[in-house]
């Protein structure tokens, strides 16, 4: 069992990566590997709304996107972090997720479906809360179960040294990281034991509310 750390910060190794490093040793510990994806520092566009996905599976801009989209097949589990600038995820991350998910909807296998995920937030103050739900609107539209821990899912500080004494923050990501493995472990004995899927409706209804 996997767990993907997706790093959406454009510091490598700034507050973000404390918090997701964190989870990371506490998901060994609990026999779960975990690897990061960072998005980077260049620029990331937005979907443009063309739906070519749907052809080709894949967005038409080949870039961050197609490359985890790729990998994520591989994964059990997802954890996104994004650092808080105005009260939401930052900008490149949200466009990586808008395509990420609208793209991926097309593919089949799905790449998320039922796999669990989590949102982990790091600011200096403020913005968190409402960042993290900007987060699970994500995973609730493809069918992600939410992973919790004992609080939001956030940390504090300017710098990763401030996050080191984030004492609070930082046990919020160990319980995040047991609660994520536990739900993996929970999902593998669920197959070992033949529990299917849950069945899919193939004929998804769209309700316009213009009459």
């Amino acid at each position: 069992m996997k767990v993907l750390l997706i790093n959406g910060s454009p510091n490598k190794n700034g507050c973000t990566y404390t918090a997701l490093d964190e989870i990371r040793i506490t998901l060994a510990a609990e026999g779960i590997e975990a690897d990061f994806f960072w998005l980077g520092k260049k620029p990331i566009g937005g979907c443009i709304g063309c739906c070519m996905c749907a052809q080709k599976s894949k967005c038409v801009f080949d870039d961050k996107v197609n490359e985890f989209t790729a990998l994520a097949q591989g994964y059990d589990g997802f954890i996104f972090g994004s650092p808080v600038y105005y009260a939401g995820i930052n900008g490149s991350l949200m466009s990586f997720m808008d395509r990420v998910f609208f793209s991926a909807s097309r593919q089949d296998p799905h790449p998320f479906r039922h796999k669990p995920a989590a949102a982990v937030v790091s600011a200096r103050r403020a913005g968190t809360t409402s960042a993290i739900d900007q987060h699970n609107k994500y995973f609730l539209h493809q069918q992600m179960p939410i992973v919790t821990s004992r609080y939001w899912n956030m940390v504090h500080g300017s710098t990763p040294e401030d996050v080191a004494q984030d004492l609070e923050g930082l046990q919020i990501m160990r319980v995040l990281a047991r609660n994520m493995a536990w739900m993996l472990k929970l999902i593998e004995a669920g197959k070992l034991a033949g529990v299917p899927l849950p069945k899919q409706e193939e004929v998804r209804m769209s309700t316009s509310f213009i009459r």
